[in-house]
């Protein structure tokens, strides 16, 4: 699949065929180590750059929990995670933009404060990028689609198979004010991430391919997908090869798996992944292990043995990107990111000039 020519991060696709990529980890397991309460999600005892006052004081509903909120109300906080990911080694960071869809902020009464939380979000992990570039070490912002709490696939009522909450028409309109706003905001790359349900993932890539034709732009795309459970499949029923076909017309960069499972559980999956996407780089970035509410992070897996894991993945040539989902740090990430140094690549199966 011959790469396209991107406006953005050009010079990605010659990184990642010389070296394995390292991606940052969780967002929200870092937003925990803080204990915000709720008056800290409106604002309150930060008076820094980009503060909001009293904006959201007397919000009428909670929004304790609306971690993409914490962009606008708290920028030291997520500023803060994204630098110590970046020192920890990361090339790529996330935007805090995982929930910044009108679908998902509806649950929290701020569908109207999307479009700003990703614009924000966006100008918040540039900043940080541009902190910590140098010359041979660019970072790279890679703009967060997250899947919304609703599926165009499944019926939310066991007793109506047919029923829906959401068609593809919202989701392609809630994903273009999310793209837009992201590339405006200083995003490099565009992850469509944590796919359970295909359909939501192709309103997406809909989206962002109208986007691109409307605006000029053409940034890396890279999709991620996450296999529930031991059946080999995402929530919509795909198995990881299928979900492949169904998404490879969008040319990404590169294609993947993230979260609900650990490193172990995922290994036959990217494994999968690496025999039918033969021409198209491989990310992967799984939970730190199994949950364990008793756990500091809420999962099992300290930084030594997931980045044994994944290092297992790069040895045998499996991956181009590796990073951590839930429960994994910046200790995590950094451990990634030693544990691979000399390790090369996954090797693309076409002629570089193809």
């Amino acid at each position: 699949m011959k790469t396209p020519a991107y406006t953005r991060a050009a010079q990605l696709p010659d990184i990642l065929a010389q070296r394995i990529v390292i991606l940052d980890g969780a967002m929200g397991t870092m937003i925990q180590r803080f204990k915000l309460g709720e008056a800290q999600y409106r604002g309150e005892g930060y008076s820094g750059p980009g503060a909001a006052g009293e904006r959201f004081k007397d919000f009428a509903y909670d929004v304790k929990g609306n971690n993409e909120l914490l962009s606008l109300t708290r920028p030291d906080v997520i500023t803060d995670i994204h630098e110590r990911y970046l020192a920890a080694g990361a090339d790529l960071i996330e935007t805090n933009t995982f929930g910044a869809t009108t679908i998902a902020q509806e649950d929290y009464h701020m569908a109207d404060l999307a479009r700003e939380m990703n614009l924000r979000s966006a100008q918040l992990a540039r900043a940080a990028c541009d902190k910590y570039s140098t010359p041979d070490k660019p970072r790279f912002v890679a703009g967060a689609l997250g899947p919304t709490p609703k599926t165009a696939s499944i019926s939310p009522d066991v007793n109506d198979p047919g029923a829906r909450n959401i068609d593809f028409e919202q989701l392609r309109a809630a994903y273009y004010e999310q793209t837009e706003a992201l590339v405006e905001g200083g995003s490099d790359v565009l992850l469509v991430e944590t796919i359970f349900d295909t359909l939501n993932a192709k309103a997406a890539l809909f989206a962002i391919d109208e986007y691109f034709e409307n605006s000029g732009q053409r940034l890396p795309l890279i999709i991620s997908g996450t296999v529930t459970d031991a059946s080999g499949r995402i929530l919509s029923g795909q198995t990881v090869t299928a979900f492949w076909h169904s998404v490879r017309h969008s040319r990404p960069l590169a294609i993947g798996l993230n979260c609900a499972l650990g490193a172990t559980l995922m290994r036959p999956y990217i494994q999968e992944l690496n025999r039918v996407a033969e021409d198209t780089f491989i990310s992967c970035y799984p939970n730190a292990g199994l949950p364990n509410p008793m756990s500091d992070t809420g999962f099992d897996e300290t930084p030594e043995i997931t980045s044994r894991l994944v290092h297992e993945f790069a040895a045998e040539g499996l991956v181009n990107i590796l990073g951590g989902c839930c429960g994994t740090t910046p200790d995590h990430i950094g451990a990634i990111a030693k544990a691979v140094a000399d390790v090369p690549t996954r090797k693309m199966f076409y002629p570089a000039e193809a």
